[in-house]
């Protein structure tokens, strides 16, 4: 099983800590400390598979240097209490090869933190416990200070933003969670909280064997204590009801290991004694289901729970894709597929979803026109007397249908929601379009078929497998659509060019070096010499496309957030010495990304979804009045 852990802390010269031996130990390596005029030798330690040290675009070559890079965060900290340096912990996935692994927290570690401007000393450490498993995790030391060329400048106090933590908890699942479904490993991580999971546990910090050698010492003894008492009553809890710990398992992934659940059942119990009373309790529920053996000769179970949710969804699927209540008058059905401007596998997929069949399943590519195809589709059901309804897990998706296909949409969690208040529900004449079902697990498809079938209505899911898979367990999308069969649109429509079509082909399916050498062949990939003509590049490129088509949107996209700044800046000044900005009437927000300053008719990108303030994460609006001034603006 994946185990979700990413812990944050400081690094303060108050606590007696030194940045230099605490890269030392981090790397197993030897420093010499100038501040202490010591040495830190762990060149003994084992269990260091990988180190490197990060730097942010402009910092000095020499901090590549361990031992220069540390000493100098020690010599430009001079108070007594300063805060040397952050640390990031996090475990890695042991379903993952050493090189898998390093390569998740390479790209996680650059992307959210050297990205940012940290300097970051990355170290994975692929430890053996007792028990004979990898516990693979990643240390990562982080500046806390801006830098340029000449070395450290001040503090960035942006970086201590509890929610910028938060960021970094959720983008690590998700990160983590993308791999791992490339990687067709049949596990997920999952950031949440137990209360946001539905696991009736108590949450507890992570004490490892670091922090049991300081309790030994009596230093974190009150710590370890909490720890020990919460890990206590968690086991007290699990003898007394053992389906919470299968329950817990069976979030994330299907089916699991003997090893799975002894070291779940590990992580919540106090001492040996309790840890063994709670595998017996476990191991003797009815809940328990064993399957046999893997293809790695390793015992498999279930629970009855999760194994009554596949029927449930094997159920519900053979039984809609048999049911024929939904039928659209032949002559509508053929004039929906002979629309002008559909291709033959949109044409095909209008007839196919259009059947009387009561669930229909469309594979395809972004790109390829499914937006313009359940458009079509939609004014087929509408006119054959059905009413259209839309869902999608994230809020810009069911956005994105609505738009795109004019398909009134909301979100899976909010009409389940209203399912349960008794409101919204499906009735035999509705059709329930799905978007990006791939990303929708086991246990919500079955809901939502289940309650389809009950109600008598049809679902047409429309995803693409290889896209982003669920959190929580099951590939339900796939299993459904090998029960009942496909449609697949895999024409690219939204670019013309036949170059363009095989590239975003390309993207889709994971080929992205081959589908910029496309865009570079046919010259619409523009180098410079350097960052700064990079960026004026790009400025200059957008303000002339907003020039030429102001009723267009444009967009800037880069990958690093310092880029990302430097770019809207740059913008910001071009639109404000336009006059399209009041520049005497400005507010200053710190947001989760540090301060920025709007102004009047600013254009901003949400990112997290807000009911109270109507906006979704991915949305685009622009600043009308300005509030928490002197005067409300």
């Amino acid at each position: 099983m994946a185990i979700y852990h990413l812990h944050a802390k400081v690094i303060s010269r108050a606590t007696g800590r030194s940045a230099v031996a605490a890269a030392a130990y981090r790397a197993a390596s030897r420093l010499h400390d100038l501040r202490l005029d010591r040495d830190h030798d762990f060149s003994n330690k084992s269990g260091v598979v990988h180190s490197e040290i990060l730097l942010p675009d402009g910092a000095p070559e020499r901090f590549l240097d361990r031992a220069t890079l540390w000493n100098e965060v020690e010599a430009i900290e001079k108070r007594k209490d300063a805060q040397l340096a952050r640390e990031v912990e996090f475990s890695i996935p042991r379903e993952m090869t050493q090189a898998q692994g390093i390569a998740l927290a390479r790209d996680f570690v650059r992307e959210q933190f050297v990205e940012r401007g940290m300097v970051a000393d990355l170290n994975v450490h692929w430890d053996i416990g007792e028990d004979g498993l990898a516990k693979p995790h990643a240390h990562v030391m982080l500046s806390t200070r801006s830098v340029d060329e000449n070395g450290f400048g001040a503090k960035e106090r942006s970086w201590n933003d509890k929610e910028l933590l938060l960021t970094w908890r959720g983008r690590w699942a998700s990160l983590a969670n993308e791999r791992l479904a490339e990687l067709d490993l049949d596990v997920r991580i999952d950031h949440r909280s137990f209360v946001a999971q539905g696991i009736d546990l108590e949450p507890q910090n992570k004490i490892g064997p670091a922090g049991m050698r300081r309790e030994e010492r009596g230093e974190d003894a009150e710590r370890v204590a909490d720890h020990l008492e919460i890990a206590r009553r968690n086991g007290e809890r699990l003898l007394a009801e053992p389906h919470v710990a299968l329950e817990a398992l069976t979030k994330q992934q299907s089916t699991f290991t003997r090893q799975d659940l002894a070291r779940f059942v590990d992580r919540h119990t106090a001492d040996a004694e309790q840890f063994s009373a709670v595998m017996v309790r476990v191991e003797a529920c009815p809940e328990l289901v064993a399957l046999g053996k893997d293809g790695h000769g390793r015992e498999r179970f279930s629970t009855r729970a999760m194994i009554g949710v596949e029927q449930r969804l094997e159920e519900a699927s053979f039984a809609m894709g048999q049911s024929q209540g939904h039928a659209v008058p032949l002559a509508v059905r053929r004039a929906a597929m002979a629309r002008d401007g559909l291709g033959d596998e949109q044409a095909l997929a209008v007839g196919e979803v259009t059947k009387s069949r009561d669930l229909s399943v469309v594979v395809g590519y972004a790109g390829t026109g499914k937006s313009t195809m359940l458009g079509v589709a939609r004014e087929a059901w509408e006119e054959a007397g059905y009413r259209v309804r839309g869902a999608a897990l994230s809020g810009i998706a069911a956005e994105g249908l609505e738009a795109g296909a004019g398909i009134e949409s909301r979100t899976l969690a909010s009409l389940e929601r209203a399912w349960e208040r008794g409101f919204d529900l499906l009735e035999r004449g509705d059709v329930l379009v799905v978007d990006e079902a791939g990303m929708v697990g086991s246990r919500q498809m079955e809901r939502v078929l289940s309650a389809a079938r009950s109600a008598g209505a049809k679902v047409v899911l429309v995803g693409d497998p290889e896209q982003l898979q669920a959190i929580e367990a099951g590939g339900a999308f796939r299993a459904v659509a090998e029960r009942v069969g496909s449609v697949e649109i895999t024409a690219v429509r939204r670019q013309r060019e036949g170059w363009q079509q095989a590239a975003t082909k390309e993207l889709a399916t994971g080929r992205t070096g081959e589908a910029l050498g496309r865009y570079e062949a046919a010259g619409l990939v523009r180098g410079h010499d350097t960052l700064e003509e990079a960026r004026a590049g790009v400025v200059a490129g957008w303000d002339e496309a907003r020039q030429a088509a102001p009723e267009e949107s444009q967009i800037m996209l880069a990958h690093r957030r310092v880029d990302v700044r430097a770019l809207n800046e740059a913008a910001r000044e071009i639109r404000r010495e336009a006059g399209e900005l009041d520049a005497d009437v400005e507010l200053s927000v710190m947001t989760v990304q540090g301060e920025r300053r709007f102004a009047h008719e600013d254009r901003v990108y949400f990112l997290r979804n807000d009911r109270d303030l109507g906006v979704k994460n991915g949305t685009l609006g622009t600043v009308r009045g300005l509030y928490g001034m002197d005067e409300d603006r």
